[in-house]
């Protein structure tokens, strides 16, 4: 492998680990398509296509998430907490609860968007940027 990563390895595996870059993009994509799903899907055929549309976009989301969260040496289950306060959050936070899940999204991007991977191996593999030479 030439350390690139499939499409399909990136939006449907949780395994493994996920470096910024890709991550970035990745996540681009996704809140990309999320709102271009919301802007151009009418309303009536939004309540029938969102049972399939947006499953899909929290699994990819999650799989993603996930990747990162491993190359910063976190469980993948904090996924779950960030993608419940993007939903919590969406499109524009309100009250006091959505306030606090601001800060968990603050955090998830300074995390994950900003940080560095763990250098060299960790429990969930090898480091994308510098795989282990055979």
């Amino acid at each position: 492998m030439n350390g690139q990563i499939a499409w399909g390895e990136l939006f449907f595996t949780a395994t493994g680990r996920l470096s910024r870059t890709p991550f970035l993009i990745a996540s681009a994509i996704l809140i990309g398509l999320v709102s271009a799903y919301e802007a151009v899907v009418p309303t009536p055929v939004h309540w029938l296509t969102g049972w399939f549309v947006y499953p899909a976009l929290f699994y990819c989301g999650a799989c993603v998430l996930s990747k990162r969260l491993h190359d910063r040496g976190r469980t993948g289950w904090l996924a779950a907490l960030i993608l419940f306060a993007l939903v919590a959050v969406w499109p524009q936070p309100v009250g006091l609860f959505d306030f606090l899940f601001s800060i968990v999204i603050v955090w998830a991007v300074v995390e994950l968007g900003v940080m560095p991977g763990e250098l060299g191996a960790n429990r969930f593999g090898v480091n994308p940027l510098r795989p282990a030479v055979a």
